[in-house]
């Protein structure tokens, strides 16, 4: 069974990697993820917390899924049942990150809060998932690609969590304090990144 492309393999990766992270944002062109976004952004130091967790889960879940998918759902059939069968892959590495985040730094556990939770049921982490069945790539190029999109996350978050640190919402209209002006920031955020589409497309 081969699912690879037939581009060099370095290069390949690091164009993947860039396709997934950039010119396919899985928050600023897909607009998957704006829940937790919305939720944990309002701080530089949280975002880059949640960030980095997506990118563990989503590298790690993209990977296995496709063994799963490719080995298991497939051969016997069961292509109906991967959209059950993802989410319970996602949600034993989330509480996996979860207890790991937990040991080793309690001021961010306590920091992300009920968002860390939620990240089983991030629809960005499932939706790399889901793309990566539409793809004609390796193991290898699929866990590249997970890390890609979960890095493409990371970026955007923690890019809206600077913005809205230095943004003073007492002074905004009352009408724009909060997800509002998240909603207008993502929204400029992500024309900018319009910007490159075409670029890289793997």
């Amino acid at each position: 069974m081969e699912h690879a492309t037939s581009m060099p393999f370095l290069p390949g990766l690091l164009l993947i990697f860039i396709s997934a992270a950039f010119t396919d944002n899985i928050l600023l062109t897909r607009f998957l993820g704006m829940c937790s976004c919305l939720g944990v952004s309002k701080k530089v130091d949280t975002s880059i917390g949640l960030g980095l967790a997506v990118i563990f889960v989503t590298s790690c879940t993209a990977a296995i899924n496709y063994l799963v998918y490719h080995y298991l759902l497939l051969p016997f059939n069961l292509d109906y049942l991967r959209l059950i069968t993802f989410i319970i892959v996602i949600a034993a590495f989330t509480q996996l990150i979860e207890m790991i985040i937990d040991r080793l730094s309690p001021a961010l556990y306590n920091a992300l809060g009920i968002f860390l939770p939620l990240i089983a049921v991030n629809c960005a982490i499932l939706g790399i998932s889901l793309f990566m069945i539409s793809k004609p790539y390796g193991f290898v190029q699929t866990f590249i690609y997970g890390a890609g999109g979960g890095f493409g996350w990371f970026v955007a978050i923690t890019l809206i969590g600077g913005i809205r640190e230095k943004i003073n919402e007492q002074a905004l209209p009352k009408g724009l304090a909060g997800s509002p002006i998240t909603l207008i920031i993502i929204g400029i955020m992500a024309l900018a990144f319009i910007g490159f589409s075409g670029m890289v497309k793997i």
